[in-house]
Formats: C-alpha cells, sequence, structure tokens
C-alpha cells in the first residue's frame, strides 16, 4: 500500500477568523497531515477589496491551537521579508507548535499587492528567482545553526548573521513552490526537502524529469525530495452536486465563473472521480497532495477526502 499525505491549504481570503481557525482545528482533529496558508496581502481570486489575512500570524496562532499537524506557507513571498526575519518567523512558530513548522518559499507573482504597498518587485520573474537562488541557502544555513555573511554585489547583506534559539526540529522541512525549469527547479534540486508544483500528471512528470536532471548535476539524490501536487478539490454526492458547490465557492469569493474557464487545478466531482485524478499523479510519483480549501470552507469534501478518497487510493497504487 502506498502511503499518501494530505494537507489543506486553507484560503485566507473573504472568511472570518474563527471559520478559518475552526477550518483548520477540523483538519488536525481528522487527521491531515498538515494545514497551510497564503503568503497574500491582496486576496488573489476575485475582487482584491475582500479580507485577507496575514499568513506568519495566523500559522503562530494555530500553532498555538493545535497539537499535532504540521504548519506552512503555501508558499511564503520572498519579497515580503528579509531572508533572516524569514527564518526568525517559522522558528518561533516551530517553538509554538513544538516542532511543526514547514518553511514554505517561493518567488512570489501577485504585482498588485506588492505595488500597493511599495515592496519591490523587481524587473521580472527571473530576478526575482535570483533573489531566491541567493535566499533559499541562506535560510538552510541559518536554520542548521550556521551563520550568514553576504559576498560582493549579492540582493542581501548579511553581515555575520545567526539567529538562537534554533528550531526545535533537528533539520526544519524548506518547500519551494513553482515549477520553472531553469532557475526554481535548480533551487529545489540543491536545497528544498519538498516541491510543490501545480499541473496534469503529464506536466508534472515531465518536470519531475529535469529535476532529476538537476539533482544528477549537484549529486543529490532525487527521492530525498518529496513530491507535492497543489489543487482545489470540490467533492459532492454527484457530479451535479459537486458542481453547485464549486459555483457556491466562486460567488463567496466573488470570482466570475468565465476567468476559472480551463484552470486544471480545480478537481471537482465525487469521491471515485477524484480517486481516479489522484491515481495517476500516484502513478508518477507524486502521492502529496496539498488541497486549497476556500471559504466556505466545506466540511463534506474535508471528511470525504481523508475519510473515503484517500483509503481508495492507497489501497489501489503500489509503491514504486
Amino acid at each position: 500500500m502506498a502511503q499518501v499525505k494530505l494537507g489543506i491549504a486553507l484560503w485566507s481570503q473573504a472568511s472570518s477568523w474563527q471559520s478559518f481557525l475552526d477550518a483548520a482545528l477540523r483538519a488536525e482533529k481528522l487527521g491531515y497531515d498538515h494545514v497551510w496558508t497564503w503568503d497574500h496581502l491582496y486576496p488573489i481570486f476575485g475582487d482584491p477589496r475582500q479580507s485577507i489575512f496575514e499568513g506568519y500570524t495566523a500559522l503562530a496562532a494555530v500553532a498555538q491551537a493545535t497539537e499535532r499537524i504540521r504548519l506552512g506557507l503555501f508558499v511564503g513571498a520572498n519579497t515580503f521579508r528579509n531572508p533572516g526575519l524569514a527564518v526568525k518567523c517559522v522558528t518561533t512558530i516551530d517553538h509554538i507548535s513544538g516542532g511543526r513548522a514547514v518553511l514554505g518559499i517561493g518567488g512570489a507573482w501577485f504585482e498588485l499587492e506588492h505595488r500597493a504597498l511599495g515592496i519591490e518587485f523587481g524587473t521580472g520573474f527571473g530576478q526575482r528567482l535570483d533573489w531566491l537562488a541567493e535566499a533559499v541557502p541562506a535560510m538552510r544555513t541559518l536554520l542548521d545553526g550556521g551563520e550568514v555573511t553576504s559576498q560582493g554585489d549579492a540582493r542581501y547583506h548579511f553581515d555575520h548573521l545567526y539567529q538562537l534559539p534554533p528550531p526545535i526540529q533537528p533539520h526544519l522541512p524548506i518547500m519551494v513552490g513553482g515549477g520553472g525549469e531553469q532557475k526554481t527547479l535548480r533551487i529545489v534540486a540543491r536545497h528544498a526537502d519538498i516541491w510543490n508544483v501545480f499541473g496534469s500528471p503529464e506536466t508534472v512528470a515531465r518536470k519531475d524529469a529535469i529535476l532529476r536532471s538537476h539533482c544528477a548535476e549537484v549529486g543529490r539524490d532525487p527521492n530525498a525530495i518529496e513530491r507535492s501536487v497543489g489543487c482545489k478539490i470540490v467533492i459532492g454526492e454527484s457530479p451535479d452536486a459537486a458542481r453547485r458547490k464549486y459555483e457556491t465557492i466562486l460567488a463567496h469569493n466573488l470570482i466570475p465563473p468565465e476567468r476559472m474557464i480551463g484552470d486544471e487545478t480545480w478537481w471537482v466531482g465525487t469521491a471515485d472521480q477524484i480517486a481516479e485524478t489522484m491515481r495517476a499523479y500516484c502513478a508518477v510519483g507524486f502521492r502529496t497532495f496539498l488541497c486549497e480549501t476556500p471559504a466556505p470552507y466545506d466540511i463534506e469534501t474535508m471528511e470525504t477526502l481523508i475519510g473515503v478518497v484517500r483509503p481508495a487510493v492507497e489501497g489501489s497504487v503500489a509503491i514504486a
């Protein structure tokens, strides 16, 4: 039997705090492996003039309220914080939680929130990935108890930077999100413990092959990196029932339905249909699923995904 890991990635927009917290507590009670939330300062779906909670402070509160489930940002925006500050934030959450934090990090992409807050966005995605390539190894060194000093014309200007206390975990994991084949996947190959990506089974399999070639270049075992797929799952007793719930979610988040046409990250259907979709990813080596869960948080989907779908998938997939 192949183990399938499940995480709930709670949308932090268009929700009350109590509803958000209740959903995180339910995820722990149901047995999910981890709970995540966005690192965004403006809503990224629908009208940007909606409420949204900040990621690290939300995780800190969830850490205090939970006992078992792992916690992370899906994924942190490297542009928002100096990498040393990001390490300090996640280390604090690691202590609050008793050693359950994951450092999720990516290059950042949502220009509107950067412009509104006056946060430097760079000349393009390539430059932001260059910043990420500098930030992630510094983060790894700091998390592992080392000291960092910047060299030459670096983006960051660390001066004998260290941090105390260290995380509770001897090796606090880093998750890198993204599928850029020349820059992001090289960062993953060198430094990531977990890699998250979106796309069809064929797409992620192709990117996985590229990741393996980057791992070979740096002498790293590619199997040391956990593969995870981002998705948005809505489950109903029938396809029509699932579709109605999906439409309710879009309306609640002020998302015009036409904007979601062709978005293959939405998996909307019955438990059997979702299980079949997940099997296709398991077949190409992706057995961790981070399910984005929008408000209003759907209890039926959360319960069915872990109580019905996961056992069905685990019972039908052989270990590679």
